[in-house]
């Protein structure tokens, strides 16, 4: 029974943040009431209160699925990275460019950017910012692989490397969902050149 209740919990959980997904994209995330969000998800507006005691809680926990997912993702390429620098950096960076936009518009990111500087200490700032370790520490294993088949420079401290590469991807990111006319091509194109440099550094003489 028990199993069955936490199915039915994950089961609601996934139709709120489905719905709250489609109505923040479609209607703007000041615009939309979590009544709002439990109609569309058909479930009661208690349970969704239950679940989520704000709407920030709800975005976050959109945010959280995205990361999560795009890690489980990324751990593909962990395990077997393409020969190249300069093409496994890409890979990875490119995977987490291309899922972005799944569950979150532009408008969303800046929302849970805003709120997430806004209130520095707040539970969400902590778990936006844990979120944002987790992609960077990905990106440092996939430097530590790469050096363990000898295709980056084994003296590079892999962690650090790893955190300055990703502060790079994201601040290109910030830069994307703040322009509404900038083409996911575009913020690809940036990074491809990024990319190429920070192979240049990695790659054994």
């Amino acid at each position: 029974m028990t199993g069955l209740r936490e199915q039915h919990k994950a089961d609601r959980t996934r139709r709120i943040l489905q719905a709250a997904s489609e109505m923040f994209r479609d209607q703007g995330y000041d615009a939309v009431r979590i009544e709002d969000i439990a109609q569309r998800a058909e479930v009661s507006a208690g349970t969704c209160y239950n679940y989520f005691s704000t709407k920030g809680d709800i975005l976050l926990a959109i945010v959280s699925m995205e990361v999560e997912e795009v890690v489980e993702a990324g751990g593909a390429v962990i395990a077997a990275p393409p020969a190249s620098v300069a093409e496994a950096l890409d890979r990875l960076i490119r995977l987490y460019y291309d899922h972005s936009l799944h569950y979150l518009s532009k408008a969303m990111w800046r929302t849970a950017m805003a709120l997430s500087i806004a209130a520095p200490d707040s539970p969400f700032s902590q778990r936006y910012t844990a979120l944002d370790a987790m992609l960077a520490r990905q990106v440092s294993d996939l430097v530590a692989a790469l050096q363990q088949r000898g295709a980056a420079r084994g003296e590079v401290e892999a962690a650090v490397l790893g955190q300055m590469i990703f502060h790079d991807l994201n601040q290109r990111f910030m830069a994307f969902v703040t322009d509404e006319s900038m083409p996911l091509t575009a913020l690809h194109h940036a990074s491809q050149t990024a990319t190429r440099t920070w192979a240049q550094m990695l790659t054994p003489a």
